[in-house]
C-alpha cells in the first residue's frame, strides 16, 4: 500500500493523538485519495488548514496523494504573509456572520452583545447547520469536529475553550474582529437589530420603576423586546470591556497546554 510522510504544524497537532504531534509520521494511504480526505481522515477539519505543501510545493485540497509524498499541513497564519503561496481556504467573508451549533448558546448571546450577526437555535441539526453556513455564507462555529468536515462548509472553526466568555475572545481573536465590535446593536434573544423607540410607544410594557426612572429605550425589530440602560446594561458594559481588554493582551502561549 502507498505511504506518505505527513506533519501537522502548531495548533493543528491538538487534533491528533499525542504521539503524532509536532513530528512527521508515516501513514499508509489508499490509491487516488485527495489531500483533503487524507487530512480529515486523520482528524483535522479542512476549515482549520491554511496551507498544504507537498514535497515543498503548495497544493490545493484536490491534489491526489502519491506514494512517497512529503506533506506539511499548516494552520491559519497570524503574522506571516503567505499570499504569494496558494491558500487552500477561500477568501475571508466580506462581512463576518456566524451560525452556531447547539453547544454554544451562551457564546451566541455574547457575540450578539458584541454586535455580530449570529444565528443560533438549540435544535439545529447538523445538516441544517451546514446548509445555513453554505447558503448564507456564515462562519460555522462548533464543538463538533465532524460537521466541519462536510465539503459544503468553506468557513468554519472548532471552538476550543469551554467557558463562554473565553470562547468569545477566542473567536474574535481567531478572525481578527477586535476592531469590528459594535455592542448593543443586536437583540440577545433573537439576533434582530435594535432601533430607538419612543417611551410612549412601549410604556404599557414597562414595570413601574422602569417607567419612573428611564426615558431612553430601544426595541428589537425582530421580536419586539424592549431594552434600556438599567443595572443590567452596566453589567453588560463590563463584559464588553472585559472582552476588549483580553483581546489587547498577548496571545496565550499555546493550545499545546490543552
Amino acid at each position: 500500500m502507498p505511504a506518505v510522510s505527513i506533519r501537522f504544524y502548531a495548533e493543528l497537532g491538538d487534533f491528533l493523538p499525542a504521539s503524532r504531534r509536532q513530528i512527521a509520521f508515516a501513514h499508509a494511504v489508499r490509491d487516488h485519495v485527495s489531500v483533503k480526505d487524507l487530512i480529515e481522515s486523520l482528524g483535522v477539519p479542512h476549515t482549520e488548514v491554511d496551507l498544504v505543501l507537498v514535497n515543498g510545493e503548495s497544493v490545493d485540497f484536490s491534489y491526489r496523494v502519491q506514494d512517497g509524498d512529503r506533506i506539511s499541513v499548516y494552520p491559519v497564519f497570524e503574522s506571516l504573509d503567505i499570499t504569494p503561496l496558494l491558500r487552500v481556504r477561500p477568501q475571508p467573508l466580506r462581512e463576518p456572520r456566524f451560525v452556531l451549533d447547539t453547544h454554544l448558546g451562551k457564546l451566541a448571546g455574547y457575540l450578539r452583545l458584541l454586535g455580530f450577526d449570529t444565528l443560533y437555535r438549540n435544535d439545529y441539526p447538523d445538516p441544517l447547520l451546514v446548509q445555513i453556513s453554505h447558503q448564507e455564507h456564515r462562519i460555522l462555529l462548533t464543538r463538533d469536529r465532524g460537521v466541519l468536515k462536510h465539503r459544503l462548509v468553506t468557513h468554519g472553526y472548532y471552538v476550543w475553550e469551554t467557558a463562554p466568555l473565553r470562547q468569545a475572545v477566542e473567536v474574535l481573536r481567531r478572525f481578527d474582529l477586535a476592531g469590528a465590535i459594535t455592542p448593543f446593536r443586536r437583540c440577545m434573544r433573537c439576533n434582530g437589530l435594535l432601533e430607538p423607540v419612543a417611551k410612549d410607544r412601549v410604556v404599557d410594557r414597562l414595570l413601574p420603576k422602569t417607567r419612573q426612572y428611564y426615558d431612553e429605550f430601544q426595541q428589537c425589530a425582530g421580536c419586539g423586546r424592549v431594552y434600556w440602560k438599567g443595572s443590567h446594561h452596566e453589567r453588560m458594559r463590563g463584559l464588553v470591556e472585559s472582552v476588549r481588554r483580553q483581546l489587547t493582551e498577548s496571545q496565550p502561549s499555546g493550545k499545546e497546554t490543552r
